[in-house]
């Protein structure tokens, strides 16, 4: 078996607006590197080379939920080693703490040459999600570790749908806020009327449609949250006046990324994604509030392997 791998882990963005908890996409950037390393002696060690001072107890780290649980599956008197390079900011909304526990699973699973399935690692690094959010939730982890597009009709028992989608191009903002993903739950209503649900499924339904079938028309009319984003843009300034922007600029569509602060817009094509960029950073700009702003495409790979001996 090899002894080290070191693997790029990307960011991602949950919920596409309606999909609530069940759809996700990956980013070809930014993206985490982590080195994995296989021990003699059981257990997880974590080393950071970054500034985000994340914990090295293992019990409280993203990194360390995921591998703990998969050694609980592993009867083999081995550990791991762990190097993590953090560049996605936790608590910027682009899936921080998947990308940890996902390139963690995907790592570690190949020095053990690929023992476990895809869901499997997915299942593992819903353990890492929870010591972050309190929530065993796979919106994000899904696609990190699928790739692309990724539907998830069912995460007791897991069931993990890869859904075939264009290569549509996306334009992120990322205001340098922070909104913890257990405080944006918690402002959620607990009880939603049927109404509103009959329009949500509908929008899933349709957005799920308008990707497999190319239908861009369909993809942008269903980029539509009745549900979420009502109560979760008023953690985001300016929220509605950038997709309004956005969407003169020429985006299909898009919204709160995860539990935000950041937000995605969708783009059919990269000219008109520039566009929407630079649209964004013009209105942003007047807030006053520090800003980064990504564009990149779906990445249909997820966490990919750079170096391994």
């Amino acid at each position: 078996m090899p002894k080290e791998v070191t693997v790029g882990s990307p960011a991602t963005a949950a919920n596409m607006v309606c999909g609530f908890d069940i759809l996700g996409f990956a980013l070809d950037g930014p993206y985490d590197k982590l080195t994995i390393r296989l021990t003699a002696e059981r257990g997880v060690s974590i080393r950071n080379f970054d500034s985000f001072d994340l914990p090295l107890i293992p019990e409280k780290n993203v990194i360390g939920g995921a591998l703990l649980a998969m050694l609980d599956e592993l009867e083999d008197g081995i550990g791991f080693e762990v190097d993590s390079t953090k560049t996605i900011k936790p608590g910027s909304g682009i899936g921080s703490s998947a990308a940890s526990a996902a390139g963690a699973v995907v790592g570690a699973n190949y020095l053990l040459n690929g023992r476990f399935s895809k869901s499997d690692l997915v299942r593992f690094a819903m353990n890492g999600e929870k010591v972050a959010s309190g929530v065993r939730h796979a919106d994000n982890l899904a696609p990190a570790i699928y790739g692309g597009v990724t539907l998830i009709r069912s995460t007791f028992p897991l069931d993990i749908v890869s859904i075939p989608a264009p290569d549509l191009y996306v334009t992120v903002l990322h205001p340098l806020i922070e909104v913890k993903t257990s405080n944006a739950r918690e402002i959620l209503k607990k009880e939603i009327l049927l109404k509103d649900a009959a329009v949500q499924w509908g929008n899933i339904a349709g957005l799920v449609a308008g990707l497999m079938k190319k239908d861009y028309e369909l993809i942008s009319r269903s980029l539509v949250d009745v549900i979420i984003e009502p109560i979760r843009s008023i953690l985001i300034p300016a929220f509605y006046e950038t997709r309004a922007c956005s969407l003169e600029a020429g985006a299909l569509g898009g919204g709160i990324s995860g539990s935000g602060p950041s937000v995605f817009m969708l783009s059919k094509d990269a000219e008109t994604a520039s566009k929407v960029e630079l649209a964004i950073r013009r209105e942003y700009s007047r807030t006053g509030i520090a800003f980064e702003t990504h564009l990149s495409t779906i990445n249909h790979e997820g966490v990919k392997i750079i170096h391994h001996s």
